[in-house]
């Protein structure tokens, strides 16, 4: 008869060592091209200025997964974490900020966005535009623009009070500069 902790011991060995198998790396994208992502993110506001009558800003933080809608390896499976300032005033509202895309090689895509900014030759990306900036790791270099929807969703549970769900689909186009 075999021993009980013997093989708990031999189980637990198996799914460490399941566990200690490398993440895949991420491959180097193409120097220029386009595709499709959408981040599914829950914005947490962080503080508040709100001058009654006059206006009100609002410090969020988005975090979220990204899925690339096209199956492509690019900007798919990445965490995005964004900091943003909603603003509203003047009958006008708003919201810009800057994001960062990390993949699991620890890798960053960074970009700043303006829901003012829209891109008129695409009608359904009516949110507003992400300005990519430049990268670290194989993102170095990469320079782009991102007009991107905005799809209101349920907030998950348990999500921080004034917490809001939105899924952000966006078109990407993309080069690396030398």
């Amino acid at each position: 008869m075999v021993n009980k902790s013997l093989i708990l011991i031999m189980a637990s060995a198996a799914v460490g060592a399941l566990s200690s198998v490398p993440v895949q790396a991420v491959e180097t994208p193409p120097n220029s091209g386009t595709t499709s992502y959408t981040t599914h993110f829950v914005f947490v506001p962080k503080s508040t200025v709100d001058i009654p009558g006059v206006g009100k800003a609002v410090a969020l933080e988005a975090t979220g997964p990204t899925e690339n809608t096209k199956g492509d390896s690019f900007l798919n499976d990445m965490k995005a974490k964004c900091e943003a300032v909603s603003i509203e005033t003047a009958g006008k509202k708003w919201i810009d900020g800057a994001c960062a895309l990390t993949d699991v090689d620890g890798d960053v895509v960074f970009s700043t966005f303006d829901t003012r900014d829209l891109d008129k030759t695409q009608p359904k990306m009516d949110c507003g535009t992400h300005i990519i900036t430049g990268g670290t790791g194989k993102y170095r270099g990469i320079t782009g623009k991102e007009p991107f929807a905005c799809i209101n969703k349920d907030v998950p549970a348990g999500s921080p009070e004034g917490a809001f769900a939105i899924d952000i689909p966006h078109n990407t186009t993309w080069q690396f500069k030398s």
